[in-house]
């Protein structure tokens, strides 16, 4: 369990005190996140995929957590696995420190992890953090793989992540998924999520009338608006594929509230 000479250094750096939750969270998630890591791509290795405190430094609070990945493999194989997962992890948590990116195969769990992983650094009026691959060769501390963020990253992190929860929760509670919508009535104006937007649109599938648009999630909305905007082609010359919550009255279908879009084709007119 000595972790091989190989480590995850993970470093804290905030003005104020940090709450017990967010300390503890921060090591947790990237726990959780390695045995996702060695489930996927060293399956043969999983059931040793855990994290070890080995040690907390003081002044910034610097932790070293030890992947156990197996007694039977290399030294350089677990230099190899740590450096590998810190920078996949590193490119993750990025995507979203952006502010405007997302992952299309995250789960819910993984954006929990994610989202605890900055929220120390967030809630700091000038914070850092750092999560680094890190051995020592020759007595020699060398960072291999690393990724860093702030706290206006972090932040803009944390705003992302629940957009994307809040659209993933909107997925999971459609009617009917995968379904062709043609616009009937369009508007490039901005529309807000939950009320009627004034456009019409038709699904073949569940009904041969046009009926009101609502817009069940912001992404939806910010991905049809797009299409309206900045494309030259014609709007009633397309079919979205789509997630919708059809709503009813008196038993028939009134309204369609899209909750994700997945495609965009053109159609033969």
């Amino acid at each position: 369990m000595d972790g091989g000479g190989a480590h995850i250094e993970v470093t804290i750096d905030t003005e104020e005190p940090i709450e017990l939750g967010d300390f503890v969270s921060a090591f947790t998630s990237i726990a959780n996140q390695y045995e996702r890591y060695m489930k996927r791509e060293h399956p043969d290795l999983r059931d040793d995929a855990k994290v070890y405190v080995r040690e907390v430094r003081t002044g910034s609070i610097i932790a070293d957590l030890v992947p156990h990945a197996g007694t039977l493999i290399s030294l350089m194989d677990q230099i190899l696995i740590v450096r590998q997962f810190v920078h996949a992890y590193g490119e993750r948590l990025s995507v979203y420190l952006g502010g405007n990116g997302r992952l299309d195969d995250a789960s819910k769990g993984e954006l929990d992890d994610l989202m605890k992983q900055v929220g120390a650094i967030a809630k700091s009026k000038n914070g850092k953090g750092q999560i680094a691959a890190v051995v020592y060769e020759n007595g020699q501390r060398q960072v291999r793989a690393a990724v860093t963020f702030n706290t206006n990253e972090s932040r803009a992190a944390i705003k992302q992540i629940e957009d994307h929860r809040k659209a993933l929760d909107a997925i999971s509670s459609a009617d009917r998924q995968r379904v062709l919508m043609v616009f009937k009535r369009s508007d490039v104006g901005s529309a807000d999520v939950g009320v009627k937007s004034g456009e019409r649109v038709i699904i073949e599938s569940l009904s041969d009338r046009d009926l009101p648009l609502i817009y069940g999630s912001s992404l939806a909305e910010e991905r049809i608006k797009d299409q309206m905007r900045n494309i030259e082609e014609n709007i009633y010359h397309k079919g979205f594929v789509v997630d919708v919550n059809v709503q009813t009255r008196g038993g028939r279908p009134a309204a369609y509230a899209v909750t994700h879009v997945h495609q965009i084709i053109d159609l033969d007119v």
